[in-house]
């Protein structure tokens, strides 16, 4: 019995779907949802080519995460987050390619930042742009658009 307790305590605290059950996963109509209703803030976190080559969903503010090599400043980054957001209970939706990126990045800020209300589009820009959802290629802040 003590076995069986210590095994299901492993798989509830430390298995990497568990951990993943803070991060909100959203289709494109939950994206828009959330937007309209709670004016949550969509954050693309890809790379400047990745804007040019697709746009960005309307609304959204384009924060790289990652460098081209690699490389990210979390510190820094919620530093420019943080500028953008209107109130520390806005909720955040977190936007790349596929999926992976913005998960790892919004499982990241719920563990070790504490942030609450963190979302990510399942499955990235792709299904957006596939299921005939606008794109802009235009910046809504400066800040966010370097």
């Amino acid at each position: 019995m003590k076995f069986k307790f210590s095994l299901l305590f492993f798989f509830v605290f430390f298995n990497p779907l568990a951990l993943a059950a803070e991060l909100g996963q959203l289709s494109p109509a939950q994206l828009t949802q959330l937007q309209k209703e709670q004016n949550a803030l969509v954050i693309d976190i890809r790379t400047e080519k990745e804007w040019a080559a697709t746009g960005i969903i309307p609304n959204s503010h384009k924060l790289q995460f990652f460098s081209p090599n690699g490389k990210y400043n979390p510190e820094q980054w919620l530093s420019d987050l943080n500028q953008l957001r209107t109130n520390e209970d806005q909720a955040i939706i977190l936007v790349c390619r596929s999926g992976s990126r913005s998960a790892m990045v919004g499982n990241m800020l719920a563990k070790t930042k504490g942030l609450k209300n963190i979302h990510h589009l399942s499955n990235g820009i792709l299904p957006w742009i596939k299921t005939g959802n606008k794109i802009t290629n235009d910046c809504p802040s400066k800040l966010a658009c370097k």
